[in-house]
């Protein structure tokens, strides 16, 4: 298998892989153009968050200062709305459901490396989707590591960084992130 085909079947891979950084840099220009268009022409940012986004519901409401490693790996639902500086590390698929808000400085990630020194030293990657529910709230500053799958109907604080799943109707908060109370469903 390539290294590109490891990392499609969620197996361990070199990140240095040309085909891999050919697809970095595609998002890299992708997130260029959306974030360089004028504010207030929606239009262009709209055609431009098209081409880079794998899919999205209707009312797609992004700031500009947005970065992704791939683009197509992403899929947000109707009422989407997020605040400056979003990165979405989307090297496995990041699926967003509906009604969903994300305040500024947010990392989602589906990436991450081993821990073993030799492991680093070859650059070394392995990737996990990500899947958030309908009627999520994720405050500022909040990490989402990679495969975590957040339910429908969650408040996570800012600042928490999710290492684990999250049930739906809760409030999520801390470091790591842990459910501090139950909300009506």
């Amino acid at each position: 298998m390539t290294e590109f085909e490891k990392m499609i079947a969620g197996e361990p891979y070199c990140f240095l892989d040309p085909e891999i950084e050919a697809r970095k840099k595609s998002a890299v220009i992708g997130c260029r153009r959306f974030n360089s268009a004028d504010p207030l022409d929606l239009e262009e940012q709209a055609r431009a968050l098209d081409e880079l986004l794998g899919s999205h519901g209707r009312n797609l409401n992004m700031q500009q200062g947005f970065h992704c490693d791939c683009g197509k790996n992403i899929h947000v639902g109707d009422d989407f709305l997020c605040n400056y500086n979003l990165t979405i590390l989307d090297i496995a698929e990041v699926r967003i459901g509906n009604s969903c808000m994300i305040g500024p400085n947010v990392l989602i990630t589906t990436v991450g490396h081993p821990l073993d020194r030799e492991g680093r030293k070859k650059r070394m990657a392995f990737c996990k989707e990500v899947v958030i529910g309908d009627d999520v709230w994720i405050g500022a500053n909040a990490v989402i590591l990679p495969g975590v799958h957040i339910g429908s109907n969650v408040v996570i604080g800012a600042g928490a960084v999710v290492t684990r799943d999250l049930p739906d109707n809760c409030v999520a908060a801390g470091v790591p992130a842990r459910k501090i109370r139950s909300l009506q469903g």
